[in-house]
Order: C-alpha cells, then sequence, then structure tokens
C-alpha cells in the first residue's frame, strides 16, 4: 500500500476543536515540544477561525492527518517557515490510539512531497527529545538525517534534557 492509500493532510475546520484542544493539553506532550501551557476552547477556537492558511503570511501551517476511512489520526506542524532560505521545521502528533499504525511516516513522506513539490523547500528540519527512540526512528525511517545533538536543549520543569537536530534534504 503507497502512501496515498493511508493518510490523507487536510486543513484544519471548526471540527477538529475538540481533537487540538485533547492534544494541546496533553501534558505528557509537553515535554517533547515547545508547549507548556494549556489551552482554553476559546483560544483554539480563535486560532481555527483567524488562521489564514496561508504558509506565506503565516509562516506556518497546521494540517489534520486523516486516514483512508476518513478518522482523524493527528496532526502535523511546519513552522518556522523560511521562504528565503528555502526550509521550515515540522512536528507530528499521532492520537495515541492511532500509533504504531504506519500514520506517521505516511504523514511525513506527504509533508515531505509537499514542502519540496508545492513549496519549493530544500530541506526540513526537526528537534527531537534525544530519549524519544520511537520519534528519533521514525523521522530515521523517513529519510531525516541527525546533523547534531543540542545539549540541555529541553526542560521539563525538573531537568534539562539533551535533543537531536534532524534533516532532510528534498
Amino acid at each position: 500500500m503507497n502512501q496515498e492509500d493511508t493518510i490523507r493532510l487536510r486543513a484544519m475546520e471548526p471540527e477538529d476543536l475538540d481533537m487540538l484542544y485533547t492534544i494541546e493539553n496533553d501534558q505528557q506532550l509537553w515535554n517533547v515540544g515547545s508547549t507548556n501551557v494549556p489551552y482554553s476552547r476559546y483560544v483554539l477556537h480563535d486560532y481555527i477561525a483567524n488562521s489564514s492558511g496561508d504558509i506565506y503570511t503565516d509562516r506556518e501551517v497546521r494540517l489534520i492527518i486523516e486516514n483512508r476511512v476518513g478518522e482523524t489520526v493527528g496532526m502535523a506542524d511546519i513552522i518556522n517557515f523560511d521562504a528565503k532560505n528555502c526550509h521550515a521545521e515540522v512536528g507530528i502528533v499521532i492520537a495515541r490510539e492511532h500509533r504504531m499504525k504506519g500514520y506517521g511516516l505516511s504523514a511525513l513522506q506527504s509533508i515531505a512531497d509537499y514542502a519540496r513539490l508545492t513549496l519549493h523547500l530544500r530541506q526540513l528540519y526537526a528537534i527531537i527529545d534525544a530519549a524519544n527512540e520511537a520519534s528519533v526512528r521514525l523521522f530515521r525511517n523517513a529519510g531525516f538525517q541527525q546533523s547534531a545533538t543540542l545539549q540541555d536543549w529541553l526542560y521539563d520543569g525538573k531537568k534539562f534534557r539533551s535533543a537531536v537536530l534532524m534533516q532532510i534534504f528534498l
């Protein structure tokens, strides 16, 4: 089965509010990203309503990941979009009940295709907690290479943790 049969990336809709609320307020995910505060439904509703959907304006885009039967299985972000230097950061979250089914790999492959063919980017990068072996493995399987270790880069409220910088050239 090819990646197009596995997932579909689409724009956020108001109906995604509950899923977005759940993911953004999952404290276990705060330690793997840069978010460390809860978000209200109102703030997230406002975010969905006011996002232009134009990566050139917002410098970011949030995409919803659906499986082939139309279930929402996660979301992906392209952030820190730099059109001049032809690169952007990518992040991905797959809902717990949908992990280990190939959705993350398919989503990263689709994002790389979108970045190369539509956005004309030369590279994508991700900053991943070095201890998050599943994420490091996922990005490696998608063709990303580790290019640096960032010592004491992430702080979880108790201790600093190292992160790895992973890149893929498109």
